[in-house]
């Protein structure tokens, strides 16, 4: 399936990068909308994926200035396509952007094996977040092993 991933600001696609993040973490997920959309959306560094045919957004994620990468999401039916890998590839290519020393980011528990062999170390201990529970994780900005993605704008 071809599809197209854009670095998106948060005032243009607010309704394609909202539509996403709905269907997962407040529909499937049930997040309170009042959790998942803030007021740091504003100022973080979006990615968009589109399905090329049909022109839906299908995945999405952000990074603050701060190295902070969240709101990670896929809809269900494009999954296997593993479009988390090219979200998180485009947000590490803005954290070296930005001259960010280390990024990090609040996982989900079945998820940190996936960081760890990303590279990522845990940082303290489980929390709670959302009624989740989470683990930080973090990862120096030069132990990033990342394909180099072209991104439109």
């Amino acid at each position: 399936m071809p599809y197209s991933v854009s670095r998106v600001p948060w005032e243009q696609a607010e309704p394609l990068l909202k539509d996403v993040r709905e269907r997962v973490f407040i529909c499937e997920y049930r997040i309170p909308k009042s959790i998942e959309f803030d007021r740091k959306d504003r100022t973080a560094y979006h990615m968009l994926v589109c399905d090329d045919i049909t022109q839906e957004p299908i995945a999405t994620g952000r990074i603050l200035n701060t190295g902070e990468i969240g709101r990670i999401a896929v809809v269900m039916e494009h999954r296997k396509l593993k479009l988390d890998q090219i979200v998180i590839q485009g947000l590490m290519q803005i954290a070296k952007e930005l001259s960010l020393n280390e990024v990090f980011i609040h996982s989900p528990l079945d998820a940190v094996e996936y960081f760890r062999k990303n590279k990522f170390y845990t940082v303290g201990s489980v929390f709670m977040e959302a009624g989740l529970p989470k683990q930080r994780m973090a990862c120096p900005i030069d132990c990033i092993n990342y394909n180099k993605c072209y991104l439109s704008h």
